[in-house]
């Protein structure tokens, strides 16, 4: 099955858009396209190649032109020749070049003519290494990678792939699956930002981490015009305030444009100005709150999972169109399931106006039935300390996902969309939820945590959140008491199988409905039976799955290629309507709102 952006790729220019828009600088030398690769059963370098394929495609990808797939023990060996443009690299960068990954799958070692110049861990994280200043002689060299891949047959970070994939597990993926890229930097350069917006101080503070401590110089613009500056030192907080501030949110995406300067370097960058937490309402219910007002999240499940790209989208207009798509159906909201995106997708959502609720990448042993299926209708719940029962026995592997967990805080903690981080989902290698909750509140104080999505709730982070499948949504008499939002972060899944838009025979979905109108009307009567009247019972949040179609699940609200939306549009608008406007007739704030001051009154718990 194939997208209808897969026509459009032309193979010397696949994806050439700038890979990271909050940090950008003019030195941008794109290597996606055409490199030979070869699967072998050793770390020596091949003799021979088996062919070419289409970077940053996996070779289980059809867009890849490979079709193979990688299996533990296996090498993925890439090759390709190099030869920086003339003026790439001059006298003020002093041959610095940095080679940047946005993401490889699993473990990659990488070579320039034979001698290795870098490696890293882990299949869903960018990384970058700085090559040798030979590079900068004018000549051609060899830039080679190995990778090893053991997907879900150890306790590695690996989302929803599995080997043998059906039902909600996918085909596993391998490879470099985002952009390759180089830019040259001087020896004074910037490393990365670091953005606070405080709605409520009417101020933006920005931290600059550099290579060295120098002096940075920050402006801060508004439609092309200054309206604050400042100058600090490297790692310190340089505070700008903006006088008449302008909020962000998803009716008014509006983003202030930063540039940064340090020595010779000179990037720019973008902040929205919002805030968000839980908070009580007039009626003392907790609820979820932006820029200080209660706000409704109505959320679609987002896996970000192509027929053609497995985790690669086709295209940077296939990304718009998935965000885009919701937002036209009146969704406010997606969860980004059980993966990291390119930064590309969080930037379109920054300005496009969707809220983010970001999952972390699930690892660990094979998983138990009892702990990850049976919730679905038993009212169990298990105290995440117990490892083994959650497939967590591996030290090696808890602390790898301890720090994955503080790599992805640290690299979405300036995306503006991004509002609630979801470390764990359904018990799928969960341990210790109470210490990650501190571990990101070390990181980021100003988002909210849902640190237990579905079920194995440790009483712990801002949200109670509830995933129903197989039942009504019911309100309970408790909900708020412990000072915590109520959301049910999973719930629908209704499906529908189109003729010519299914990947096989199978269907997996929790209620299969016959025809568009069969599954419209089911859609509304879900919502208006069971959804509103909850809100009033302190409902904040939803996340009906899902928005696309995955392999067998054809429960998304669009097929897999993304050419058919199975609601009827207009139902489903409506119905989003219908919610948000319930929820602001029940959910008052306390006090009058005043223009970016925030309610401090918002519970949080460990």
């Amino acid at each position: 099955m194939r997208t209808p952006w897969a026509d459009t790729i032309d193979q010397d220019a696949v994806l050439q858009e700038y890979p990271r828009p909050q940090l950008v600088r003019n030195s941008y030398l794109n290597l996606n396209g055409l490199w030979e690769y070869a699967i072998t059963g050793s770390s020596a370098h091949p003799r021979d190649w088996d062919g070419e394929i289409l970077v940053p495609f996996s070779p289980e990808a059809a867009l890849s032109g490979v079709g193979r797939q990688l299996l533990p023990g296996q090498h993925l060996w890439y090759r390709r020749t190099l030869r920086l443009p003339d003026g790439f690299v001059d006298d003020a960068n002093d041959g610095r070049v940095l080679l940047h990954f946005g993401a490889v799958d699993q473990d990659c070692v990488v070579y320039l003519d034979g001698e290795q110049v870098g490696s890293h861990s882990g299949g869903f994280l960018p990384f970058s290494l700085e090559l040798p200043a030979a590079l900068a002689d004018g000549a051609e060299h060899v830039l080679t990678v190995d990778v090893v891949d053991v997907s879900d047959t150890g306790h590695r970070s690996r989302g929803k792939q599995a080997i043998r994939r059906g039902g909600i597990w996918y085909t596993a993926q391998s490879g470099i699956w985002q952009t390759v890229w180089l830019e040259a930097v001087p020896r004074l350069h910037i490393q990365r930002l670091d953005l606070r917006p405080l709605l409520a101080e009417r101020t933006v503070e920005i931290v600059v981490a550099g290579s060295e401590d120098a002096e940075a110089t920050v402006v801060l613009s508004a439609d092309g015009e200054p309206v604050a500056s400042g100058r600090g030192r490297t790692g310190s907080p340089i505070a700008l305030r903006i006088d008449d501030v302008r909020p962000w949110s998803p009716e008014d995406p509006y983003l202030y444009d930063i540039d940064v300067r340090l020595g010779a370097d000179r990037v720019t960058s973008y902040v929205g100005m919002r805030s968000v937490s839980v908070e009580r309402d007039s009626a003392g219910q907790p609820r979820l709150h932006l820029n200080g007002r209660p706000y409704f999240h109505a959320g679609v499940l987002d896996q970000g999972y192509w027929p053609d790209g497995l985790l690669t989208a086709p295209s940077d207009e296939a990304l718009i169109h998935d965000i885009r798509s919701m937002k036209e159906l009146g969704f406010t909201m997606l969860r980004k399931h059980i993966k990291v995106e390119s930064l590309r997708w969080y930037h379109h959502c920054d300005r496009l106006g969707m809220l983010v609720w970001q999952d972390m990448v699930n690892g660990g042993r094979a998983y138990n039935p009892a702990v990850i299926t049976a919730p679905v209708l038993l009212p169990v719940r298990l105290d995440d300390r117990r490892h083994r029962a959650f497939g967590r026995q591996d030290a090696e592997g808890r602390d790898e996902f301890r720090a994955e967990l503080d790599q992805t805080v640290l690299l979405l903690k300036n995306v503006p969309s991004v509002v609630v981080w979801v470390p764990f989902n359904e018990g799928w290698g969960q341990f210790d939820a109470l210490d990650a909750v501190r571990r990101i509140r070390s990181l980021d104080q100003d988002r909210v945590i849902d640190h237990a999505s579905g079920w194995h709730d440790q009483g712990g982070g801002d949200l109670r959140s509830l995933h129903v499948y197989f039942r009504r949504i019911r309100p309970r008499r408790g909900w708020g008491r412990d000072g915590r939002a109520v959301v049910v972060s999973e719930y629908g899944g209704y499906s529908l199988r189109l003729s010519g838009h299914a990947f096989s025979s199978r269907e997996f979905g929790y209620r299969k409905l016959a025809s568009r109108e069969a599954f419209s009307a089911a859609f509304a009567a879900l919502h208006r039976d069971e959804v509103l009247p909850a809100i009033g019972a302190g409902l904040s949040g939803i996340v009906y799955t899902q928005l696309a179609d995955v392999e067998d699940e054809l429960n998304g609200l669009l097929t897999a290629d993304r050419t058919v939306v199975k609601a009827d549009a207009a139902t489903v608008r409506a119905v989003n309507r219908e919610l948000a406007e319930r929820f602001a007739l029940v959910a008052q704030p306390r006090t009058p709102h005043q223009e970016g001051v925030r309610d401090g009154s918002q519970d949080r718990r460990a």
